[in-house]
Formats: C-alpha cells, sequence, structure tokens
C-alpha cells in the first residue's frame, strides 16, 4: 500500500511563495493520479489540482490562474504544489491524495491520501 507524506508548510507572509512536497512510499507512484485538496479553517476541503500519472498535464481548481503550479517527479516518488503569491485567505491544510482512475476533482475518486501540512499565511 501507497503511504502519502507531506511537507514544506510552515508559516509564511503574504506574498511570499511556497512550494509543498508529497512523497509516497512504495514503487508504484507512477501508476497514481495525484492531486492537492486544502481545507481552511472551518471550512469544506476543496480541490486544488490534479496531475496526470506521466506529468504531461495538470489541471486545477477555481483559482486565480497561475498561482498554483502542480509538477511531479516519478523518479523521487514525489508531487509538488507551488503557491505563488500567498494570501491570508491560502491558510489552511493542504493535503496530497492518490488515485488509480483518471483525474479528477472530486474527493471520493481518491483512495489514498495524506495526514495534511498547515500552511499559515499572515498579512
Amino acid at each position: 500500500q501507497v503511504q502519502l507524506v507531506e511537507s514544506g508548510g510552515g508559516l509564511v507572509q503574504a506574498g511570499d511563495s511556497l512550494r509543498l512536497s508529497c512523497t509516497a512510499s512504495g514503487r508504484t507512484f507512477s501508476r497514481y493520479v495525484m492531486g492537492w485538496f486544502r481545507q481552511a479553517p472551518g471550512k469544506e476541503r476543496v480541490f486544488v489540482g490534479t496531475i496526470t500519472m506521466s506529468g504531461d498535464n495538470a489541471y486545477y481548481g477555481d483559482f486565480e490562474k497561475g498561482r498554483f503550479t502542480i509538477s511531479r517527479d516519478n523518479a523521487k516518488n514525489t508531487v509538488y504544489l507551488q503557491v505563488n503569491s500567498l494570501k491570508p485567505e491560502d491558510t489552511a491544510i493542504y493535503t496530497c491524495a492518490g488515485s488509480e482512475h483518471g483525474t479528477s476533482r472530486l474527493e471520493k475518486d481518491y483512495h489514498i491520501w495524506g495526514q495534511g501540512t498547515q500552511v499559515t499565511v499572515s498579512s
């Protein structure tokens, strides 16, 4: 069973950039579509973006274009989420997830989840 561990979160200032990482155990990482979700305090978890198994294509949720970029390095079993121009409203727990099926915006389509990493953006 693949396990996911996120890292890279922390306390940052508005306007900063941050790169989150999600590293998978096991040798089948490249068989998973990977997604990122986030959950702000008191709110439901929302879809941030997803990337295909090969990394050739990524799709994003309803955010300002260009602020979020997902990439992956299958040789390192790692998927990344780059977030630019951070805003206080980006404060959330960011969680990666894996799916053996196609790209999806839906939580139910992902069956492997990390524990999440906290990102706090101060104004």
